[in-house]
Protein backbone atom coordinates (compact mmCIF):
# COMPACT_ATOMS: atom_id res chain seq x y z
CA UNK A 1 0.00 0.00 0.00
CA UNK A 2 3.29 2.16 0.46
CA UNK A 3 4.44 1.31 -2.53
CA UNK A 4 0.67 2.89 -4.07
CA UNK A 5 0.67 5.86 -1.97
CA UNK A 6 4.93 6.54 -3.20
CA UNK A 7 3.62 6.15 -7.29
CA UNK A 8 0.59 8.01 -6.71
CA UNK A 9 2.60 11.15 -5.02
CA UNK A 10 5.34 10.87 -7.87
CA UNK A 11 2.71 11.05 -10.58
CA UNK A 12 0.87 13.81 -9.02
CA UNK A 13 4.23 15.60 -8.82
CA UNK A 14 5.08 15.01 -12.26
CA UNK A 15 1.71 16.17 -13.78
CA UNK A 16 2.38 19.04 -11.56
CA UNK A 17 6.21 19.64 -13.19
CA UNK A 18 4.70 19.04 -16.58
CA UNK A 19 1.95 21.72 -16.08
CA UNK A 20 4.62 24.60 -14.77
CA UNK A 21 6.92 23.86 -17.32
CA UNK A 22 4.58 23.75 -20.31
CA UNK A 23 3.08 26.93 -19.18
CA UNK A 24 5.57 29.22 -18.20
CA UNK A 25 4.35 32.43 -19.78
CA UNK A 26 3.86 35.09 -17.57
CA UNK A 27 0.82 36.85 -16.20
CA UNK A 28 -0.43 39.53 -14.24
CA UNK A 29 -3.21 38.12 -11.92
CA UNK A 30 -4.64 42.00 -10.38
CA UNK A 31 -6.52 42.28 -7.00
CA UNK A 32 -7.85 45.43 -6.07
CA UNK A 33 -4.50 47.27 -4.31
CA UNK A 34 -2.23 44.62 -4.95
CA UNK A 35 -0.54 42.57 -8.35
CA UNK A 36 0.55 39.50 -8.36
CA UNK A 37 3.62 38.83 -10.89
CA UNK A 38 3.70 34.78 -11.66
CA UNK A 39 3.71 32.11 -14.18
CA UNK A 40 0.43 30.93 -16.08
CA UNK A 41 1.38 27.10 -14.71
CA UNK A 42 1.82 28.46 -11.26
CA UNK A 43 -1.92 29.97 -11.28
CA UNK A 44 -2.84 26.75 -12.25
CA UNK A 45 -1.55 24.66 -9.61
CA UNK A 46 -2.49 27.28 -7.30
CA UNK A 47 -5.98 27.50 -8.88
CA UNK A 48 -6.91 23.66 -8.17
CA UNK A 49 -5.05 23.63 -4.87
CA UNK A 50 -7.61 26.11 -3.67
CA UNK A 51 -10.60 24.77 -5.44
CA UNK A 52 -9.58 21.41 -3.81
CA UNK A 53 -9.13 23.05 -0.44
CA UNK A 54 -12.84 25.22 -0.61
CA UNK A 55 -14.17 21.97 -1.85
CA UNK A 56 -12.61 20.13 1.17
CA UNK A 57 -14.01 22.61 3.49
CA UNK A 58 -17.40 22.86 2.36
CA UNK A 59 -18.10 19.13 2.58
CA UNK A 60 -15.83 19.43 6.47
CA UNK A 61 -18.88 22.31 7.15
CA UNK A 62 -21.79 20.94 5.49
CA UNK A 63 -21.65 17.12 5.96
CA UNK A 64 -18.86 16.18 8.16
CA UNK A 65 -19.41 18.28 11.29
CA UNK A 66 -22.74 18.13 11.29
CA UNK A 67 -22.56 14.07 11.28
CA UNK A 68 -20.16 14.29 14.42
CA UNK A 69 -22.48 16.44 16.23
CA UNK A 70 -25.61 13.97 15.52
CA UNK A 71 -23.51 11.04 16.81
CA UNK A 72 -22.35 12.84 19.49
CA UNK A 73 -26.00 13.73 20.60
CA UNK A 74 -27.08 9.45 19.64
CA UNK A 75 -24.05 8.69 22.20
CA UNK A 76 -25.04 10.99 25.31
CA UNK A 77 -28.64 10.02 24.47
CA UNK A 78 -27.67 6.35 24.97
CA UNK A 79 -25.78 7.28 28.05
CA UNK A 80 -28.69 8.55 29.50
CA UNK A 81 -30.91 6.04 28.52
CA UNK A 82 -28.22 3.41 30.27
CA UNK A 83 -26.95 2.00 27.11
CA UNK A 84 -23.69 1.36 26.20
CA UNK A 85 -22.68 4.01 23.95
CA UNK A 86 -22.86 3.10 19.75
CA UNK A 87 -19.37 2.20 18.70
CA UNK A 88 -18.28 3.20 15.28
CA UNK A 89 -18.42 -0.13 12.83
CA UNK A 90 -15.47 -0.99 10.66
CA UNK A 91 -15.70 -2.84 8.02
CA UNK A 92 -12.46 -3.86 6.15
CA UNK A 93 -11.62 -2.37 3.49
CA UNK A 94 -10.75 -4.07 0.34
CA UNK A 95 -7.37 -2.44 -0.09
CA UNK A 96 -6.53 -3.52 2.98
CA UNK A 97 -4.00 -6.38 2.40
CA UNK A 98 -1.86 -7.15 5.76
Amino acid sequence: MKAVRLLLLLAVLVGGLVIGSLNSRPIEISFAFWVLKTTSGIAIIGSLLLGALVGGGMVMAGLVIPLYARLRRANKAAIAAGAEPAAPVQSPSPFDER
